[in-house]
């Protein structure tokens, strides 16, 4: 009963053991160190990882000398049971052209990446070159190919998270027009999506608007699923995203206002000062956590609104403006995950539901007593950088126990890539466990995986931290790339094909825009090239003229170990200039009536 008696075609990602010329036969090990042997078919092909922007990048007649041993390789066929579980290879993917290369190592690999990924949303959106940046023109929806659905929903977050985008990819390519498109997305939601209320001095946003003609409908409560009808703190997170990106870049003093404002929202009505954290969500009129109306929503806390304030906004915040107060608010929040998150006598994965009193939450909607696998490798990742601020031995444990289990329960370890949301408990006689919806693989799942294993052996050197952040990027730039419509995909098949139905075809969602992407991009960059290559990377900023306060631009490009980077040089408008503190990473503006571009070379300490 339930034999595997038929023909079904996978995957295997596994290190080359042994190729045999003669009988056309290599032997492969996956991650986990279990064996299969696979025939090449007479009509197997081969490629090499493809960038956004590059041509097919064949590696067919090349097999001889690729299939050697130690390569990593992805290899796609047929299983056949007869004799024995016959496996005939249809065709590989290379990440590279040896067993200690990797493409997306190279120094500009992930720089192309977001130039690509950018400009594909400048054209989607706006059509630009051909017409301006108008905002008026953006929609939340894109289709597969980057055409606009029709509707005319605008939400505040996807705008957000697409100049968060824009302001990470002007910062690493110096190109003009995606500032532009920064400044002018931060501009458009200070104008339609902004809230000032004047009685109590504070600011809150809009979930979006509908806009129809020169009418627009401002949608106050949030109209997705389990948040309808309230204010959920995540949006109001995500809202500073791109705003405070375009502020490490820009300093506009009114970004930074805003952003006090909303932090002040997020101080007075969602955090708990009793029992600690932020609530997930309020009543839109009281803006009481506790108020009845809200349902499966009233007085709880979840991963979003304690654990998403660091990564959306908080840690970028902070190296904008070096204030105690930030680095204070992103303690309190490591603190609150690092106490009431582990849950490792019960589950290998955190915990991420809760009551008032932080009891826990295992009948929520839809995720119950499911374990997201990106939100754990989120903490990693998250702690990680903050112990570069405040190195408390608690917050390195606590990532390094994440970074241990995950493999273990989330880890696709025979096709590569990670899995999405998993029931935290196994049952009685189960040996896996179970994927709570399907075993698709999403793009910002792959993201944080990356992240979090590839600071994580920059700061800590582990070897097996280095192989899973190579295993983890050589999955996500196989085959998650849309090398001919552009932008990423937003879900694989666990086999790495594309998943292409329903909202998970579109480049434009509630989702997906731009976000994740060019996150990856910027800090994959940053931690691959100045942590582990240790080569440099330039950097660009146009201040205005009455931006920081205190006269001082800070460069640094992350969280990252004290000492660990230095400006190897500085130019201001194509020009050197020597006002910088090199070790302090900031540079002294100067004296202009005018906006100046500078560039500022970052160096490992080496």
């Amino acid at each position: 009963m339930n034999d595997l008696n038929f023909t079904f075609s996978d995957l295997i990602a596994g290190y080359v053991s042994h190729f045999n010329r003669t009988d056309r036969t290599v032997q492969l090990t996956t991650s986990d160190g279990r064996q299969y042997t696979g025939k090449l078919t007479d009509n197997v092909y081969a490629r090499f990882s493809q960038n956004l922007g590059e041509g097919w990048p064949d590696a067919t007649g090349r097999l001889g000398q690729l299939l050697v041993p130690g390569q990593l390789v992805y290899a796609y066929g047929i299983f056949y049971p007869e004799d024995s579980n016959k496996f005939e290879i249809k065709n590989f993917v290379f990440p590279g052209d040896g067993p200690s290369v990797y493409r997306h190592e190279e120094q500009d690999w992930w720089i192309k990446q977001v130039d690509q990924i950018a400009n594909s949303y400048l054209q989607w959106q706006f059509n630009w070159p051909n017409e301006s940046i108008d905002y008026r023109n953006y929609r939340t929806f894109l289709h597969l190919a980057g055409t606009k659905r029709g509707d005319f929903l605008q939400e505040t977050d996807t705008i957000s998270r697409l100049v968060y985008g824009f302001a990470s990819a002007f910062m690493m390519t110096g190109k003009d027009q995606y500032l532009e498109a920064a400044e002018l997305g931060t501009e458009y939601l200070r104008e339609h999506m902004r809230f000032f209320d004047m009685d109590e001095d504070l600011i809150y946003w809009y979930h979006g608007i509908q806009v129809s003609g020169a009418q627009e409908q401002k949608l106050l409560t949030s109209e997705f699923g389990d948040d309808y009808d309230s204010i959920p703190a995540y949006e109001q997170i995500y809202a500073l995203a791109g705003p405070i990106q375009t502020y490490r870049a820009t300093g506009d003093p009114r970004i930074r206002y805003d952003a006090d404002k909303t932090i002040e929202l997020f101080q007075k009505y969602f955090y708990d000062p009793a029992l600690g954290g932020y609530f997930s969500h309020i009543d839109p009129i009281t803006l009481d956590p506790r108020a009845e109306m809200l349902g499966p929503n009233r007085a709880r806390k979840n991963w979003n609104s304690v654990g998403d304030h660091a990564p959306a906004f908080l840690i970028n915040l902070y190296l904008a403006s070096g204030e105690k107060a930030h680095a204070d608010m992103l303690e309190h929040c490591f603190d609150m995950i690092t106490q009431h998150f582990q849950d490792y006598e019960h589950s290998p994965f955190v915990q991420e539901k809760f009551h008032e009193d932080w009891s826990h939450d295992y009948t929520y909607a839809w995720q119950k007593n499911g374990g997201v696998v990106g939100h754990n490798l989120k903490i990693a990742w998250n702690i990680t950088r903050m112990t570069s601020l405040m190195a408390k031995p608690e917050y390195v444990d606590f990532a390094k126990r994440i970074a241990a289990i995950m493999p273990t329960v989330g880890m696709d370890t025979q096709r590569g890539g990670w899995y999405d949301v998993m029931e935290r408990l196994r049952a009685p006689g189960e040996k896996f466990h179970r994927n709570v919806f399907h075993d698709r693989k999403a793009w910002w799942q792959q993201e944080q995986a990356i992240l979090a294993y590839l600071i994580m052996y920059g700061v800590y050197h582990d070897e097996e931290y280095k192989k899973l952040a190579r295993e983890s990027a050589a999955f996500y730039n196989a085959f998650f790339p849309d090398t001919g419509d552009g932008g990423v995909y937003f879900n694989t098949l666990a086999n790495g094909i594309p998943y292409l139905l329903g909202n998970e075809r579109l480049k434009g969602s509630h989702s997906m825009s731009g976000y994740h992407s060019m996150e990856l991009c910027y800090l994959g960059s940053v931690y691959q090239n100045l942590l582990i290559s240790k080569v440099g990377m330039d950097f660009y900023f146009k201040p205005m003229v009455e931006s920081f306060p205190d006269g001082l631009l800070r460069v640094a490009p992350d969280l990252l170990p004290a000492g660990s980077l230095r400006i190897a040089s500085v130019e201001v408008d194509g020009k050197p200039y020597d006002q910088f503190d090199a070790a302090g990473l900031t540079v002294t503006l100067p004296k202009s009536d005018t906006r100046v571009k500078i560039k500022v070379r970052i160096e490992p300490v080496k």
